[in-house]
């Protein structure tokens, strides 16, 4: 069976509760159940990883390069994140980096993610939903 890596980066596992009136109400867990609906009907699985830390984002990513694609929302790390951008760069399938929140309406230090040049496109602004049409995306980029 294929499988599909959902990567969420620092201070990601707590949706629902963080700021609601700019992540939304969805859990974690409600967005990786919707994911893992999305591409049921191809017969893809989902690996969803949650880590606080750069490193274990990396080994994340290191030990499943047999995946079929990636969807990757860093949270901050899209920032000042060098190493995860190392490792994605790595990364033999196509990924998309998606964000709950528009970054561009917020504050200017959001503005800019050193991922974003590696990915195969960016979702940003439409809360939950992102992940579902990263999902979609990836269904359409990846044959099989």
């Amino acid at each position: 069976m294929k499988k599909l890596l959902l990567l969420n980066g620092p201070n990601l596992g707590i949706l629902g509760k963080r700021e609601p009136e700019v992540y939304g109400t969805a859990t974690l867990a409600d967005i990786e159940e919707s994911v893992a609906r999305t591409v049921a009907d191809r017969g893809w699985q989902v690996i969803a990883v949650q880590r606080e830390s750069e490193g274990e984002l990396i080994h994340a990513i290191q030990d499943n390069y047999e995946t079929v694609g990636a969807i990757v929302n860093p949270g901050a790390l899209m920032i000042s994140g060098w190493s995860l951008r190392d490792a994605l760069a790595n990364y033999p399938q196509p990924w998309i980096e998606v964000h709950l929140s528009n970054v561009w309406a917020r504050e200017s230090f959001r503005h800019e993610s050193v991922l974003a040049p590696l990915a195969s496109g960016v979702i940003v602004g439409l809360g939950a939903d992102g992940y579902r049409l990263a999902a979609h995306a990836l269904l359409a980029r990846t044959a099989g």
